[in-house]
């Protein structure tokens, strides 16, 4: 199977749960994934949530930023993976000088 997010619509979301200013995102959804390309500009924020589909890998691809999982730090860089687990609470946030981009894959459960 062959996903080309080159012709796939890219969304913009406010305040993405409760977060700072905007993204931009083109996703892919199935019945057992989810695979988001995400774009996280400078100051803007995905505001924290409660992982309820199953769990959340973040992969980052460019840009700077932090997550905070279950109350937990973590520094978000280049060729890093962030993990939420199902259940767990997170967010994202861009503390860098560049758009965070990010490839998510959320595996349902």
């Amino acid at each position: 199977m062959l996903i080309d997010f080159n012709k796939i619509k890219e969304i913009c979301i406010s305040k993405m749960n409760d977060g700072v200013g905007d993204i931009n995102a083109k996703m892919y959804n199935d019945d057992n994934y989810r695979i988001i390309f995400t774009k996280i500009p400078v100051g803007s924020s995905i505001g924290k949530h409660t992982q309820t589909s199953g769990d959340d890998i973040n992969y980052i691809i460019s840009g700077i930023g932090k997550a905070v999982c279950d109350g937990v730090e973590e520094v978000l860089i280049p060729e890093s993976c962030h993990i939420c687990f199902k259940g767990s609470e997170h967010s994202i946030i861009n503390t860098g000088s560049e758009d965070l981009v990010i490839l998510t894959i959320v595996v349902k459960k």
